[in-house]
């Protein structure tokens, strides 16, 4: 089953002065259910908009994008609230749903950080933490509401090779049995190599890489 996709999506900037510049011309791109998919290609080629657009944080100049409601996001550069707890941060996608079952909710986001092996973090804040860290809490964070897609934008590009490592290992057994879809854009070929799929992003349109 498609769990989410687009149809002749195209993004332009437009710069004052200058003829606008076409990112995207026409992306066709579906993901299934369980699927890891990998988006790579050049710097500015327009991967981390595509996956904006994909997670609803940009709009599309033109075409569609069907997409379900409940997505995580793992970015680069971890994006936890500096004020709050290790376990406040994972439980911040179900905060902002509902209060209802908040129990259940806190359970699962303490089990989660029990399965990136980091429990004994909880009560620390974000400054206390290293990098890989960090981005531990972020994957456990992503998943916490058990979303339908994991959107992840270069997840080890901040990262020294070993860490890098280990995140993409647990990213893989975090996915693993599981039925959400994970997008991950990436320079990294052993990032892509966890991944069932490879799409290449090049001159605004999405091909398989050869």
């Amino acid at each position: 089953m498609t769990v989410i996709g687009t149809i002749d999506l195209k993004k332009r900037f437009k710069i004052p002065g200058q003829k606008p510049i076409e990112v995207l011309r026409g992306v066709d791109f579906s993901a299934m259910a369980g699927e890891k998919v990998a988006i790579v290609g050049r710097s500015g080629a327009g991967k981390s908009t595509l996956l904006n657009i994909l997670g609803g944080l940009e709009r599309p100049s033109s075409g569609t994008v069907t997409r379900p409601k409940n997505i995580g996001f793992v970015f680069q550069r971890y994006h936890l609230m500096p004020e709050l707890t290790v376990l406040e941060n994972v439980l911040l996608p179900s905060m902002a749903k509902s209060q209802r079952f908040f129990g259940s909710r806190r359970r699962r986001a303490e089990e989660l950080l029990e399965r990136v092996g980091l429990a004994d973090r909880a009560d620390h804040l974000p400054s206390e933490l290293s990098g890989g860290e960090m981005q531990r809490v972020a994957l456990a964070r992503a998943i916490v509401t058990d979303p339908e897609v994991v959107l992840a934008d270069e997840p080890t590009g901040n990262l020294d090779a070993m860490t890098g490592a280990e995140i993409l290992k647990m990213l893989a057994d975090l996915s693993a049995g599981s039925s959400n879809a994970l997008i991950m854009v990436t320079h990294s070929p052993e990032a892509a190599a966890i991944c069932d799929r490879v799409l290449m992003l090049e001159d605004g349109l999405l091909k398989a890489k050869t």
